[in-house]
């Protein structure tokens, strides 16, 4: 009975100490952890890591992140938690010029992003590295610097907003239907870039017609890949990717109609031009551009899956927030309109719409979407891997194969870049002595910078200020309910829920400035 007694109060005694010891070695370490980094790195603990506070903030991770390096005196975090590798984020200009450019070759896509994206973007030039990037970004360099493309763009917007957009809201205002503006946006831009990219008509901006199948397939494939990026342990996604269960099962179903859908335009444009002695100039688009550079049919599939991805969301994504940015600010909206009215009246073409010039010169309008952009940008987040070790200007170590993150959503809220009415739409923030004033793209980096720098900006600005411009001198729009809307960032962000609004015609007016 001794020995039975004995070997309890052992055993007790034993599982108190260790409790008492992993109690106080938990303890030691979060009180190092707080302070060594508590300026710089969410709370964390021995083996997990930030594991309890990333999945507690999954939700809210942009305002999370953006609390966290607005209290680092660097504008830098490190975060490491249990299932996923080394990630410091940053909103700090000069790590982010040291990435993307100062030593550009230390910091690729890396294999860890084009797993996350690789089923979607195959070797399409936003999802490669090296000489397969390289080659891509020339080829598509000299495509988009072409004034044919840009006259096509044009041509092709003039078609889409005054045959299809217009009538629509006319339509709208004329029964106060309560109409979804990010969906419309979203409609009008998916339409605008498959007739600049392959050359067909979705006709998504016919109410009557149901949404093409391409179209849901598209939104599944982005929303379950973005998924990927943030999940809390990535050995999840993967394993029901190779279970073919659940999320992952959708994603496949989905890639492979986008790529058949994409594969079967290519096959049929083949065709076409086979038959056609002049093939290389019988359509303006970029797949015909593409198809005359020799690539092969699967290089060129996932080119034009990345060109259409970028060109579908984030221009309708950029738009939304501004519109509904303008219903708050109607001193700013008024003085679009005024830009809009008065560079329409000297244009021959004023009854049709805006020629590449005047689009130019919408220098308050370019300032609008800047500052809209500024708050939400389309792509909130992007990460590369490091090559090697290396240290970031501001003294953050990085080892080997770490994810390193920029932070756009974050850098417009950061006092020290911004001011203290960071948090405020000030479209004059852009301008100095009357004109536009040159702004860092280190700093503003919503179309990356250095040799990644975004091709298609100037395409963008000419989509956004054509449509905005156009619409904002025939109608006005109010919000359907007052409810401050959620940003949420997949691959691109969009607003949760839609921008319900009403629409009502704009009075004739002429130009005050």
């Amino acid at each position: 009975m001794q020995l039975i007694y004995f070997a309890l109060s052992l055993f007790f005694l034993l599982s108190l100490s260790s409790t008492a010891f992993f109690c106080l070695y938990l303890s030691f370490f979060k009180f190092y952890c707080f302070s060594k980094n508590r300026f710089y790195s969410p709370p964390s603990y021995p083996l997990i890591g930030c594991l309890i506070s990333f999945y507690k903030n999954r939700r809210r991770l942009l305002s999370w992140y953006t609390h966290l390096l607005s209290h680092s005196p660097t504008q830098t975090i490190v975060v490491n938690r249990l299932g996923s590798r080394r990630t410091v984020v940053t909103a700090n200009p000069a790590n982010v010029e040291h990435m993307l450019k100062t030593n550009f070759v230390n910091y690729p896509k890396g294999k860890p992003f084009t797993d996350i994206l690789g089923d979607l973007l195959g070797c399409g030039i936003f999802n490669v590295d090296g000489d397969l990037w390289s080659t891509q970004r020339k080829l598509a360099s000299h495509e988009f610097s072409a004034k044919s493309v840009r006259e096509f763009v044009v041509k092709t917007l003039e078609d889409e907003v005054h045959l299809r957009l217009i009538p629509l809201l006319h339509n709208a205002a004329r029964t106060n239907a309560v109409l979804d503006l990010q969906d419309v946006l979203g409609r009008l831009a998916f339409d605008t870039v498959c007739k600049v990219t392959v050359g067909t008509d979705e006709q998504c901006l016919d109410m009557s017609r149901p949404v093409p199948a391409i179209v849901n397939s598209l939104d599944t494939a982005t929303g379950i890949s973005a998924r990927r990026a943030v999940a809390p342990l990535f050995v999840t996604w993967k394993a029901k990717r190779m279970l073919n269960v659940g999320s992952e099962k959708k994603l496949k179903e989905a890639v492979e109609m986008v790529h058949e859908w994409v594969s079967n335009i290519i096959h049929n444009r083949n065709l076409n031009n086979s038959n056609t002695l002049d093939h290389n100039h019988t359509h303006g688009d970029l797949l015909s551009r593409l198809l005359s550079a020799g690539h092969s049919q699967e290089v060129v599939r996932d080119m034009v899956v990345s060109f259409i991805m970028a060109g579908r969301d984030t221009t309708s994504a950029a738009m939304t927030w501004l519109f509904w940015l303008l219903t708050k600010h109607p001193k700013v909206e008024q003085a679009i309109v005024d830009e809009a009215i008065k560079l329409s009246g000297d244009s021959e073409t004023a009854s049709l719409g805006y020629g590449y010039e005047e689009l130019k010169d919408m220098k308050y309008l370019k300032a609008c979407l800047c500052e809209s952009m500024r708050l939400y940008p389309p792509v909130a987040w992007d990460s590369k891997h490091a090559a090697a070790p290396d240290i970031l200007p501001d003294g953050t170590p990085v080892r080997k194969g770490d994810r390193v993150t920029y932070f756009p959503y974050g850098m417009g809220r950061m006092e020290e870049l911004w001011g203290k009415d960071r948090l405020e739409f000030k479209p004059d923030r852009w301008f100095q002595n009357g004109e536009l004033k040159p702004v860092s793209p280190f700093k503003f980096p919503v179309f990356q910078a250095g040799p990644r720098m975004c091709l298609g900006k100037e395409m963008a600005f000419i989509q956004m200020k054509y449509v905005m411009a156009t619409v904002l001198k025939r109608f006005e729009f109010r919000p359907a309910n007052e409810n401050a809307p959620v940003f949420v960032p997949l691959l691109t962000a969009h607003m949760a829920g839609g921008l319900k609004v009403y629409v009502g015609e704009r009075k004739e007016q002429k130009s005050t400035i």
